[in-house]
C-alpha cells in the first residue's frame, strides 16, 4: 500500500513536473500546469491514477495550508489600509454576482437554495492565479492590480461565511434557533481563537525563537495551523476556517514574515496537489457529451464577472479602462469555489450531474484566465474608446468635469504621485517651475489638494486628459507609474499628440527600455539599473576608488544604452595598486578640549605637517566646517580637527597635539 501510494506520488509529480516545464516556456502559470496534468493523469484520462482518494486528502492540507498563508499575508493591519476597497468594490463585486446568478440560473434549477449556492460558486475568483500573474507582470502596485487584490481579500474573507451557510441551504439546520446557535457559536469560536491567542501565540513563539532553532520555529507553525484547523472542525466548523483564523492571529506578530518564508515551499506543493486532484475529477468524457452546455457556462461566467467587476470598481469612481481591466481578471472562477462545490455536493445541494458542468466550466475559466490577463490592455484600450462607453465615464463626474486651467505653457507633466513624483514636484515647487500632476488614486488627489498641490484624478491612458494637461504646450512629461501597459500606452499617446516634447520614464526593469525608447520616450530609467549602479559606486568607494573615476564609470554605462553594464572595465590597469597604496590613508577627528596643551597655537606653531607627516584639512568651530586652514589658523578650545595621513602620522599628530610647547 505504502509503495503504492509513492508510486502515485511519482507519477503525479513527474508528469506535472515535465507539463509545467512545457507551459512555462510558452509563458503559462503553473497552476494551469497542474489542472492540466490533473486531467491528463486522472480516471478520465490516461488513467494513470485510478485511486484519486489519497491525493484528494493531501490537497485538503494544501487547502488548509493555501487559507493559512492567506490570513498571514492579509493582517488586521492591512485590512485597515485598503478598507474601502476591500468593503466598497469587494462588497459589491460579490454581491452583483451572487444576486445575478442566482436570478439568471433560478429557472433551470427550479430551487432556490440550489440557485443561491450557485451563486456563491460563482462569486469568488481565484485568489493563487491572480496574484501570480500580478506578480510576473510587475503590476500588483498598478491601480488595476491594487483594487484586483482588495476584491480578492473580501472574496478570501467571504469563504468562512459561506461554508457556515452550507448546512443551512441544505436543510440541515432548518429552524431559526438552530440557526442562530450556529451563528453565535461560529462567532464564540473566532472570538475564543484570535482574542485568546493574541497573548498567547506572540509570547509561545517569541519563547521559540529564543531558542535560535529554525527547525522548532517551523514545527511551530505548522502545528498551529494543523492544531487550530482540528480544533475548529472537533466544534462543528471547517478545517479551512481554523487555518485562517491561524494565520490572521500570527499575522498580528512581528514572527509573520519568516512564517510566510518557511511555510511557503509547504503550501506550493501541497497546493499543487489541490489543483492537481481537481483536474482529475474533471471527465472528459462528460465534457465531449456536453460541450454545448459547457461552452455556454463558459461564456456566461467571464461576461457575468467581467461585468460585475467592472461596475463594482466604476462604481467607485475609477476610470473605465482601469475598470474593465479589473474585471477581466476577476472573470474566472476561485479556488475556494472547489472547496465550496466539494462541501455542497456532500449536502447535496448540488446534482452529480450538475458538478460536472460546474468543474468543467470553471477548469476551463482557469485556464483561459492567463491569456485573457496579458491581452486585458489591449482589451480594456479598446473597450473604453467605445461611445457608450464614454457616456458612462462622463456620468463619474471626475476629472473631466473638475479640469483643468486652460494657458499652462512650458510646464511639466507628472503622471503618478507616489515616491518619485512628490519629490520630483517638490523640486519643481522650490525652483519655480510650473507643473501639473495626474494620478488615479483618488484619496491622493483629495488630500493633496487640500494642500495646493496642482493635482487630478485622471487617468493618463486617455488623450483627452492628457489634451486637458496641456499636452501640447508642455516642455517635459514625466511618467512614474507602476503599470507597465499604461506606461507605453501613455508615451506612444504624449509622443503622437506632441513630437517635441521631451518624454522621460521611469519602468522597473531593464528589459522596458528598449521598448519605451521605440515607443518615443526621449530617456528611460530603470530602477534595477540604477540600484546596480548605486551598489558598485558603492564597491568602488570602499575601495578608495577616485570619485571622478567611479563618475565616469557612471556616464560610460549610461551613455552605452546600460549594455556596457555587463562588461565595466576601469580605464587604468594599475588602478589595484593605487588602491592598495591610498587603502593606508586614514582619516581621524580630534577635539581641542580644556586641557589640550596645543589651544591657542597655530598650525604654523605646531609644525604639525612637517614633524608628523599629518595634514589638517578642516576644522569644524561653533557647527561651521572650515575647509583648508592656513597656516596661520590658531586653535581654539572646542575645535574639532580632521586629520589625514598614514594611520601612524596621524597618530603622531594627536601625540603632538597633547604634548606640552
Amino acid at each position: 500500500m505504502e509503495v503504492g501510494f509513492l508510486k502515485t506520488l511519482v507519477i503525479i509529480f513527474g508528469v506535472s513536473a515535465s507539463v509545467i516545464f512545457i507551459l512555462h516556456k510558452l509563458k503559462v502559470p503553473s497552476i494551469v500546469g497542474f489542472l492540466m496534468a490533473g486531467v491528463l493523469l486522472g480516471p478520465h484520462g490516461f488513467g494513470l491514477v485510478q485511486d484519486i482518494h489519497e491525493v484528494e486528502l493531501l490537497a485538503e492540507i494544501g487547502v488548509i495550508l493555501l487559507l493559512f498563508t492567506i490570513g498571514l499575508e492579509i493582517s488586521l493591519k492591512n485590512l485597515q489600509r485598503i478598507r474601502s476597497a476591500v468593503l466598497g468594490g469587494g462588497l459589491s463585486q460579490v454581491l452583483l454576482t451572487f444576486l445575478l446568478t442566482a436570478a439568471i440560473v433560478y429557472p433551470f434549477l427550479q430551487k432556490w437554495n440550489a440557485s443561491l449556492f450557485a451563486g456563491f460558486l460563482v462569486a469568488l475568483s481565484s485568489t493563487a492565479i491572480v496574484m501570480k500573474m500580478l506578480f510576473d507582470r510587475g503590476e500588483t502596485d498598478s491601480p488595476h492590480g491594487r483594487l484586483g487584490i482588495a476584491i480578492l481579500v473580501f472574496q478570501d474573507l467571504c469563504v468562512v461565511p459561506l461554508m457556515l451557510l452550507i448546512p443551512i441551504l441544505s436543510g440541515a439546520r432548518g429552524s431559526s434557533l438552530e440557526l442562530l446557535w450556529t451563528i453565535f457559536k461560529s462567532a464564540a469560536i473566532i472570538f475564543v481563537v484570535i482574542f485568546g491567542a493574541r497573548s498567547l501565540v506572540p509570547y509561545l513563539l517569541h519563547q521559540i525563537v529564543h531558542t535560535r532553532s529554525r527547525e522548532l520555529f517551523v514545527m511551530t507553525i505548522i502545528i498551529l495551523c494543523l492544531g487550530t484547523a482540528l480544533f475548529t472542525s472537533w466544534l462543528g466548523l471547517s478545517l479551512a476556517l481554523g487555518a485562517f483564523l491561524a494565520g490572521l492571529i500570527i499575522s498580528e506578530s512581528e514572527y509573520a514574515y519568516q512564517a510566510i518564508s518557511d511555510i511557503l515551499p509547504f503550501k506550493d506543493s501541497f497546493n499543487g496537489l489541490f489543483f492537481i486532484s481537481i483536474g482529475m475529477l474533471m471527465n472528459l468524457t462528460f465534457l465531449q457529451q456536453n460541450t454545448l452546455w459547457i461552452l455556454i457556462g463558459v461564456l456566461f461566467i467571464l461576461f457575468l464577472k467581467t461585468v460585475t467587476g467592472f461596475l463594482a470598481v466604476h462604481l467607485m469612481g475609477h476610470p473605465i479602462r482601469v475598470s474593465i481591466q479589473t474585471g477581466i481578471h476577476l472573470a474566472q472562477i476561485g479556488e475556494f469555489s472547489f472547496v465550496l462545490a466539494m462541501a455542497g455536493k456532500s449536502a447535496e445541494l448540488i446534482s452529480d450531474n450538475h458538478y460536472q458542468i460546474f468543474l468543467s466550466t470553471s477548469v476551463i475559466t482557469m485556464i483561459l484566465t492567463p491569456f485573457l490577463i496579458q491581452a486585458s490592455p489591449r482589451l480594456s484600450a479598446w473597450m473604453s474608446s467605445k461611445k457608450l462607453l464614454d457616456r458612462l465615464d462622463r456620468m463619474r463626474k471626475r476629472a473631466e468635469h473638475e479640469m483643468l486651467h486652460s494657458g499652462r505653457k512650458d510646464h511639466v507633466i507628472i503622471i503618478g504621485f507616489g515616491l518619485n513624483g512628490r519629490n520630483l514636484a517638490e523640486v519643481l515647487r522650490e525652483t519655480s517651475i510650473p507643473y501639473v500632476v495626474l494620478d488615479l488614486n483618488n484619496e491622493t488627489v483629495r488630500d493633496m489638494k487640500k494642500k495646493g498641490e496642482p493635482i487630478f484624478y485622471g487617468d493618463g491612458t486617455s488623450p483627452e486628459i492628457l489634451h486637458k494637461l496641456g499636452l501640447a504646450t508642455a516642455r517635459m512629461l514625466v511618467v512614474v507609474i507602476s503599470d507597465p501597459a499604461s506606461t507605453r500606452r501613455i508615451v506612444q499617446l504624449a509622443r503622437k499628440e506632441n513630437p517635441r516634447i521631451y518624454i522621460i520614464v521611469r519602468t522597473r526593469y531593464t528589459a522596458e527600455v528598449e521598448d519605451l525608447l521605440q515607443l518615443g520616450a526621449n530617456e528611460v530609467i530603470p530602477e534595477e539599473f540604477e540600484t546596480s549602479i548605486e551598489i558598485f559606486a558603492k564597491v568602488l568607494h570602499r575601495y578608495q576608488v577616485p570619485r571622478n573615476l567611479i563618475n565616469e564609470q557612471i556616464e560610460r554605462i549610461r551613455s552605452g544604452s546600460y549594455e556596457t553594464l555587463r562588461r565595466v572595465e576601469l580605464p587604468v590597469k594599475s588602478l589595484p595598486e593605487k588602491c592598495e597604496i591610498i587603502t593606508d590613508i586614514e582619516t581621524e577627528t580630534y577635539l581641542i578640549g580644556e586641557r589640550t596643551p596645543a589651544a591657542g597655537h597655530s598650525i604654523r606653531e605646531l609644525r604639525i605637517r612637517s614633524k608628523t607627516g599629518a595634514t589638517v584639512i578642516a576644522v569644524r568651530r561653533n557647527g561651521e566646517v572650515l575647509p583648508s586652514p592656513d597656516p596661520g589658523f590658531t586653535f581654539q578650545r572646542g575645535d574639532v580637527l580632521y586629520l589625514i595621513g598614514e594611520r601612524e602620522k596621524v597618530l603622531k599628530a594627536i601625540e603632538l597635539l597633547e604634548a606640552p610647547p
